[in-house]
């Protein structure tokens, strides 16, 4: 047989495999699946394929309240930490936060587990700065003249014992809120991006996936018009609160740079998807809301989730959303459910402890935040948790490229076949 008969024959097999296995495209199902959400689902999750978690505070106390947080969901597998690094100083952004030695301490206990920092791109990043000195700063960065402060956070990073953090760069740049915003120049914002990631990736050691993270709609600038390009982006975020634009969660789905866009895009340029915030907001106590949010995470299997977990947003350190509270528990308790025993009776329930009384203070910037924004408490070593044991390590994932678009139908154009083992 000749070399490219095997080759096609080869891919059509894989194929096969894939669907009677019942996988799909990234990002898309299986041909003839029925539609939830308006959107083709695509096949079942794999329990534990996508990994959870939450935001709960910068430093010592958020890494302490992780544990409280899964024996509050019943044992739940809650495998990401995440954070921000200030955007006030230059110093601050290069790593000098003492609590990253905590975060790095709690990844350093368990190989499965990721650790997701949000780094903002310029200092002064919530300052309301003009867009004529955002444009020129932006253009200051894409020349190289800010590459230093990146290189000594990827030398902190890795020194700490995180080279595989997960970099959240420049989150929320279609809006207007940071100075790291994307809207008064998306050239010159694209290239400083990439410089970025290059200054990143050229320190010996590191092993970074950089997530390129809008807000979702189109706010000042489409989000697209700010993608930098596949060979600096690792993972293609969204960041998705119960506000407009979308009042119902169908408009939220078919905004024209909604949650089909976000999921859509992603496929197309053959990157895994995240959501590092979302929760409540405008429309309060929302469980519709808070149950389709859910639903559409385990649809479209994420690398990662993290709900921003304070008021308004949250619904365990805040008291303000008991229904959807209840609909989060349920639903995370089932999703992020640890590994069963082999054998055995099965051991008895935690008693969930109570939440706390006071809500941590929320990321500065998180969109319609109330709360001024914090400073980072000084570093201490948390006390030791009585966190449930590591569970088995979850399902991996295989994907192949398929570029015979023309051969196998439109419906495999752009897109990769994944096998889970």
């Amino acid at each position: 047989m000749p070399a490219k008969r095997r080759l096609i024959s080869t891919c059509v097999a894989a194929v096969a495999l894939s669907l009677l296995a019942g996988g799909g495209i990234a990002g898309q199902p299986p041909p003839g699946a029925d539609a939830v959400d308006s959107a083709a689902p695509g096949p079942p999750a794999v329990p534990g394929a996508t990994a959870h978690g939450a935001y709960l505070d910068y430093g010592p106390a958020g890494v302490s309240r992780m544990a409280e947080l899964s024996r509050w969901l019943g044992g739940a597998d809650l495998r990401v930490g995440h954070t921000y690094l200030p955007g006030d100083l230059w110093v601050n952004i290069e790593g000098a936060p003492g609590f990253l030695t905590s975060w790095a301490d709690w990844r350093a206990e368990d190989e499965d587990r990721l650790f997701v920092l949000n780094v903002p791109m310029l200092e002064r990043n919530e300052e309301r700065v003009p867009d004529a000195e955002v444009r020129s700063l932006l253009r200051s960065g894409a020349a190289g003249d800010f590459d230093r402060h990146f290189t000594r956070l990827a030398e902190r990073l890795v020194s700490l014992g995180v080279p595989d953090t997960v970099v959240v760069l420049g989150w929320e740049m279609n809006g207007t809120t940071y100075t790291h915003r994307c809207g008064p120049d998306p050239a010159a914002w694209k290239a400083y991006w990439q410089r970025i990631v290059t200054a990143m990736r050229d320190v010996p050691g590191q092993r970074f996936r950089f997530d390129f993270t809008p807000s979702r709609g189109r706010d000042a600038v489409p989000w697209t018009e700010c993608y930098p390009g596949d060979d600096v982006v690792d993972i293609i975020g969204m960041d998705s609160y119960d506000q407009p634009p979308g009042e119902s969660f169908d408009d939220q789905i078919h905004d024209p740079y909604g949650l089909q866009k976000h999921v859509d895009f992603a496929a197309a340029h053959g990157k895994p998807i995240s959501f590092p915030e979302w929760g409540l907001f405008r429309n309060g106590d929302n469980p519709v809301y808070m149950r389709r949010m859910l639903e559409w995470i385990d649809r479209h299997d994420p690398l990662y989730q993290t709900i921003t977990d304070y008021c308004p947003h949250g619904v365990w350190q805040c008291k303000r959303n008991p229904r959807s509270s209840r609909v989060y528990r349920t639903m995370l308790t089932e999703m992020a459910a640890p590994a069963r025993p082999a054998t055995g009776t099965p051991s008895p329930a935690p008693t969930p402890p109570p939440a706390p009384t006071a809500p941590a203070p929320g990321p500065s910037g998180t969109p319609g935040a109330s709360e001024p924004s914090p400073r980072p408490s000084p570093p201490v070593r948390p006390a030791p948790s009585s966190a449930p044991p590591a569970p088995a390590t979850p399902p991996r994932r295989w994907c192949v490229t398929v570029p015979f678009a023309d051969l196998l139908g439109r419906w495999l154009r752009e897109r990769r076949i994944c096998f889970r083992y």
